[in-house]
């Protein structure tokens, strides 16, 4: 008689990781690389489901464990469920909490019950919220003076706040705004002087991040006054009193800055990175959408003519042709190799770096005017004694200009351009986006092109008189004077890295100067709502 056996599923591995206190740049490198083969991720804050985007694999499941059904926050043995139950359905579960797991977070509770139900973990500590947010509003946890450091939860029912009552003590407070205040207040009624300084961090460490220095007296009244975003951290004690002289973070030069970017997400993401280093918060909305050519037949026979050594020379003026051929390549199982005995020249850095992540190294790049009018002017002659081939590839918008075409034939070249792609307007933004444009919502926007202007205007409408417009080059400067713009930045250079770092410069030196005259709100956005306010009075 045989006896049949079930085959036992494999029970999953839990991996309790440290997200940081927001900046998803803030992980360890050991919690990217283990949150990029989770499997499944349970989450419960802001800072995870942040850095679940930032690296998170495609179509990893998420387990949202903040709240229950009827609204109210988890308790840590309901958040421990969740997650032996992620584990007994196998695979590799990632328990993503808020700044480092050991700290208030329900570490012991949820591991010993992995322990309980034999799954095994493992923990990945990251960087604390205690001491992060406070190193990012610019307030030091320790003195020359400071004794001890005390770490409270306010979340805690009735703290004994006696015991942080000394004046060289800092008291690091985790909790929201509410819960602040009445920490405050029984910290005085410990006996803690009324006026001693207290900083209060709303979002720390990302570019929403906000700060307000006020006394243990007077908090409640300017916390409500300041309306700040959850989550918050506090902090009081005499490192407070060196936050003028040590925030280097809220003084980046665009800090808090609203930016609108009209490009899409791809074309978008290195200047987004470049301008959140600079403090700012990117907004980005395509103006345009990149569409395959109506009649792919032209591009698949000049696919066969690459392959088959038709070309001398192909020639990229944008990131958007390289994506194009990249995406035939694909197609027909191509590679990089197919480029072998054919010359390569781009314009621009961008599209250079985009053929260099393909693995083509390009042969020419202008080293001046990066357009087809500087291309032309480092581009050789047609000579049929060193050029056994005399055609030019040329993939490239359906809307681009004929003078790189007309260029090459006079320099003897035969051209074969094709249409690599189309280029239509985007639809609108949303109606937030539109009203935010028009009314002064946004602190600045960069224009990389002069259809950029046309369409985002088109789009959307015209930004508002007091909107900082910064342009790649004196063309796209020249379109938005045309349409009634007022250009604040011009590139040194047309590069995007080279027109944020000019929007910095122009940032920054325009908080200087409104610094040395008194003032406090230097966003362009925020000085016309005070000016409306103050005119309303």
């Amino acid at each position: 008689m045989s006896t049949r056996t079930t085959k036992k599923k494999p029970i999953g591995t839990v991996a309790f990781v440290g997200a940081g206190p927001g900046d998803p740049e803030l992980l360890t490198l050991r919690a990217v690389e283990t949150l990029r083969r989770a499997d499944i991720v349970v989450v419960d804050q802001d800072a995870s489901r942040a850095a679940v985007a930032a690296y998170g694999p495609d179509g990893v499941e998420i387990v949202d464990a903040s709240c229950g059904q009827d609204g109210q926050p988890l308790t840590h043995a309901a958040r421990a469920k969740l997650v032996t139950t992620a584990a007994k359905k196998g695979g590799y579960v990632v328990r993503l909490m808020d700044g480092d797991p050991a700290l208030f977070h329900g570490l012991a509770e949820e591991a010993l019950a992995c322990d309980k139900n034999g799954i095994p973990f493992e923990v990945v500590p990251g960087a604390s919220t205690v001491t992060s947010v406070p190193t990012y509003a610019g307030v030091p946890l320790t003195t020359a003076k400071t004794r001890a450091v005390h770490v409270v939860s306010a979340a805690e029912a009735k703290p004994d706040w006696s015991t942080h009552t000394d004046v060289h003590t800092t008291v690091v407070i985790l909790g929201g705004g509410a819960r602040i205040v009445d920490a405050a207040a029984g910290l005085v009624d410990a006996g803690r002087d009324a006026d001693t300084e207290i900083a209060v961090t709303s979002q720390g460490s990302v570019t929403e991040q906000r700060t307000i220095v006020s006394t243990l007296a007077l908090v409640a009244k300017e916390l409500k006054a300041a309306k700040l975003a959850e989550p918050m951290t506090a902090v009081v004690g005499e490192g407070v009193a060196l936050r003028d002289r040590l925030s280097w973070f809220e003084s980046k030069p665009l800090f808090g800055w609203r930016v609108l970017v009209p490009r899409t997400k791809e074309q978008a993401a290195s200047l987004s990175d470049q301008l959140r280093r600079y403090g700012a918060v990117p907004v980005e909305v395509p103006t345009i959408s990149v569409e395959p050519p109506r009649t792919p037949q032209q591009m698949d026979r000049a696919l066969h003519g690459l392959v088959s050594g038709r070309y001398q020379w192909i020639a990229f003026t944008s990131v958007n042709a390289v994506r194009a051929i990249r995406e035939k390549f694909e197609e027909y199982g191509l590679d990089a190799r197919a480029f072998a005995g054919i010359k390569v020249a781009a314009v621009g850095e961008q599209t250079a770096a985009a053929l260099v992540a393909f693995g083509v190294k390009p042969d020419l790049v202008p080293s001046g005017d990066q357009s087809s009018v500087g291309l032309l002017e480092v581009w050789p002659a047609y000579d049929d004694v060193f050029d056994p081939i005399n055609r030019v590839f040329l993939p490239r918008a359906d809307i681009a200009t004929e003078t790189l075409v007309a260029g090459l034939i006079e320099l003897g070249w035969e051209v074969e351009d094709v249409t690599a792609y189309r280029t239509v307007r985007a639809a609108p933004p949303a109606a937030e986006i539109r009203e935010a444009i028009k009314t002064g919502g946004f602190d600045a926007v960069l224009f990389t092109s002069s259809s950029t202007v046309r369409n985002l205007i088109g789009i959307a409408g015209k930004p508002h008189a007091t909107t900082v417009v910064a342009c790649i080059g004196p063309a796209t400067a020249k379109t938005a004077e045309e349409h009634g713009l007022r250009v604040d930045v011009l590139a040194e250079k047309p590069a995007v890295d080279v027109l944020a770092e000019g929007l910095a410069a122009f940032g920054g030196a325009q908080r200087l100067e409104l610094l040395d005259a008194g003032e406090t709100v230097w966003r362009p956005s925020l000085r016309r709502s005070a000016a409306r306010r103050k005119a309303s009075k």
